[in-house]
């Protein structure tokens, strides 16, 4: 889980899910994070992408949906590869849920552009040759 949402975003995903219920925060880990995803044949970008998938065609998961688009990003998946999953899911799940699922995956990716563009920035700063 941490490979995927950090360490930070992994604390607070589970203090939440403690908070409501310590057995759901132990069903998450157990079955979705020590069963499904440590099966062989699928890594973890492809995961990522088939999560973004099932967010996109459910449409009412629009959090779950950020909170994996940002976890693909984190794997290494590229924008483009999030927007073309969004896009080819539009085809089976419709034109309005890839449509919302766009508008998420839009708030991220700037969301993640601006995140890195601070970093570089401040890189820059602590680099007396590189100001």
């Amino acid at each position: 889980m941490s490979r995927i949402h950090g360490q930070a975003a992994t604390r607070q995903i589970l203090d939440n899910f403690n908070t409501l219920s310590p057995d759901y925060a132990d069903y998450v880990l157990e079955a979705g994070f020590a069963d499904i995803y440590s099966r062989p044949g699928l890594d973890l970008t492809q995961r990522q992408l088939i999560n973004i998938a099932i967010f996109t065609t459910l449409g009412d998961t629009t959090d779950q949906l950020a909170t994996h688009i940002r976890g693909a990003l984190h794997v290494g998946v590229t924008p483009d590869r999030v927007v073309e999953t969004i896009i080819h899911t539009s085809l089976y799940a419709g034109h309005p849920r890839a449509g919302t699922a766009l508008a998420t995956a839009h708030r991220v990716l700037s969301d993640a552009a601006q995140s890195a563009t601070e970093e570089n920035s401040h890189d820059r700063r602590d680099c007396p040759r590189l100001t």
